[in-house]
């Protein structure tokens, strides 16, 4: 599925997409310079001399050709899809995202281009609005959108966050985030497109495995690859180091070596253990995350931390293991249930107060603002952890803001005896820690109330339950791996988009 980026002259567009293909490691094409190589001369001297249909014949055959190459950044002309013809065949081969700007930045960005642009010769801003103008109802009609006025750069990630596409590096090769409705329709596709090897074991839990497990073998099937499905039990409990042996027993049993490949299709525990497994399989085979749940996509599947629990502790055994393809499909959405939608809401939240003021603002306005918008939570929630993962793949200072929630979250977690969610937890958590944060003057007053006020609104708990012993949180809290030199280290919201990381707390019944 290519991107296609399109928009008016002196919108940016071939810049933006040279960025955006560096940053997503794809091919760039740019359809203007493919028009100059076909004809050996330049789009102004065509014009100029064969007129404006020769040159939208030679656009048509351009645009023909780029979608017939492998996935792409295309940067299309400024007229590119004014023939339906060119319209329907990209959109039928990726997503279009026009860029678009004000007339005087047009202006100013085209008066400092040396570029012959015959169709905007003479009065350049006199033109430039003539020309918009006649276009504006067409580029009105594309519903995926970004403010070109920005630098660049960010002009090449708000494209990203609206297509739901990125690629993490900083941890191996990198590997590629991809957010696509009914994308697990195309999952052994996508293996082949990354050179994956065979034979293959999909792990999924007791939930998950009835709804979705037979869509993603007849895939993997129909792409030619030997797969066997192993389906453990479902939930927390059994994130066990027995469970651990079962996926390897399991391995062995399909047959698979160190060239093979292991995807876990399901929620965090499913992603944690199967990866898991994956990391220490012969030292280390492939693995692919097939997340469905909320929780799942907007957190857990990213950045390669996979673990099992101890009776002691959450995630306590574990290692760093990149997966090969994140692939979120938002349609496995629809049969999670409404208190697995709310708990994953509270990964998302939390992403919001790390750095994103307007995600936190959607979440704050209620299930009902969110409960239509699944595709732009997923994708927006992603981006925070992706910007953050890349800045920092192995923990080792910005990266445990992701950790803000979850130092009081896991010790509730673990106490309630698993009988709260993870992101119940997590919910609890975050406002127990927001109200820590002020009372140690690292956040101004009204913080924890603006946090727990957006959790209320989706329906998530944000008091610590009484019935849960103190002491045994607090015994909880002193074996968290967050520890060090017997202190243990939070990560706490100064405001709404900012956290602080590395905040030492000693006394820890001072806490709660």
């Amino acid at each position: 599925m290519h991107i296609f980026l399109y928009g008016p002259s002196g919108a940016g567009k071939s810049t933006a997409a040279k960025i955006l293909a560096e940053a997503l490691a794809l091919p760039l094409v740019d359809v203007d310079a493919v028009i100059e190589q076909m004809a050996g001369d330049s789009i102004a001297a065509l014009i100029r001399t064969r007129g404006e249909p020769f040159f939208r014949d030679l656009e048509t055959a351009a645009v023909e050709s780029a979608v017939s190459g492998p996935e792409a950044v295309v940067a299309l002309g400024g007229g590119a899809l004014l023939r339906e013809e060119n319209r329907a065949l990209v959109e039928a081969n990726g997503q279009v995202v026009l860029l678009e700007a004000d007339v005087s930045t047009l202006t100013a960005r085209l008066a400092r281009d040396p570029t012959e642009r015959p169709l905007l010769a003479g009065d350049l801003e006199a033109k430039l609005s003539a020309l918009l103008a006649q276009r504006q109802e067409h580029y009105a009609s594309f519903s995926l959108r970004v403010d070109a006025s920005q630098p660049p750069e960010r002009v090449a990630w708000e494209v990203q966050r609206l297509v739901g596409r990125y690629h993490l590096r900083g941890m191996g090769p990198g590997y590629d985030v991809i957010v696509q409705a009914g994308g697990l329709n195309r999952v052994g596709r996508m293996l082949q497109e990354r050179h994956l090897g065979g034979p293959l074991l999909l792990v999924s839990d007791t939930n998950v495995a009835p709804h979705y497990a037979g869509r993603v073998l007849a895939s993997l099937q129909a792409a030619g690859y030997p797969a066997r499905q192993l389906v453990i039990p479902a939930g927390e409990a059994h994130k066990t180091i027995q469970t651990v042996m079962s996926l390897w027993r399991g391995a062995l049993e399909a047959g698979l070596d160190r060239n093979s490949t292991i995807l876990a299709l399901g929620g965090g525990v499913v992603g944690d253990l199967a990866g898991f497994a994956a990391a220490t399989f012969m030292r280390g085979c492939n693995w692919v995350v097939l997340p469905t749940t909320l929780l799942a996509m907007a957190d857990a599947s990213l950045g390669g931390k996979t673990a099992f629990d101890l009776p002691q502790g959450k995630n306590l055994v574990g290692a760093f293991h990149p997966p090969r393809l994140v692939l979120a499909d938002p349609d496995t959405l629809a049969t999670l249930p409404e208190r697995e939608l709310r708990a994953g809401l509270a990964e998302v939240v939390k992403h919001g107060v790390i750095a994103d003021p307007h995600l936190f603002a959607l979440c704050a306005g209620g299930w009902q603002a969110v409960a239509t918008r699944w595709s732009e939570i997923v994708r927006r929630g992603m981006a925070v952890k992706v910007e953050v993962i890349e800045a920092d793949p192995y923990e080792k200072g910005l990266r445990a803001a992701l950790n803000y929630g979850h130092t009081i979250g896991h010790a509730v977690e673990l106490v309630s005896g698993f009988s709260l969610l993870h992101g119940e937890a997590v919910a609890i958590g975050m406002v127990a820690e927001a109200r820590l944060a002020e009372r140690l003057a690292v956040a101004g007053r009204g913080v924890s109330e603006a946090v727990a006020g957006a959790l209320s609104a989706l329906g998530l708990p944000v008091e610590i339950p009484p019935n849960l012993p103190r002491a045994d949180l607090i015994r909880a809290l002193r074996v968290d791996k967050k520890r060090a030199a017997g202190a243990v280290r939070f990560a706490l919201p100064v405001r709404i988009g900012e956290v602080k990381t590395g905040v030492v707390v000693e006394n820890l019944e001072e806490v709660l």
